[in-house]
């Protein structure tokens, strides 16, 4: 739950406090120790998540802008705006 959630210090502390007092949760030294390893290791936690919920290919970079036509055959269609969308996409791990 501390995980996926990536929670702060300050959720991680109201989730620990909860957990101590659930019937059958943890001890406060449970608690302190779950604390410490969470504030040590949430970063490396993280990415390690992220790295195995990813396929194949992650997106390496993305350009986008949006075009207004000005000039047409037909005048309803002045003024349209367009999307444009370029991505690149990288095998992970390389």
């Amino acid at each position: 739950s501390i995980a996926s959630a990536d929670m702060d210090l300050n959720q991680l502390e109201a989730f620990l406090t909860a957990q101590t007092k659930k019937q059958g949760g943890i001890t406060s030294d449970q608690a302190a120790v779950i604390a410490k390893f969470w504030k040590n290791h949430r970063t490396n936690i993280h990415e390690s998540l992220i790295n195995q919920s990813r396929w194949d290919n992650v997106l390496k970079n993305m350009n986008w802008r949006v075009d207004l036509k000005s000039q047409l055959r037909h005048i309803d269609q002045i003024n349209t705006p367009v999307a444009i969308v370029e991505m690149e996409l990288d095998k992970k791990g390389q």
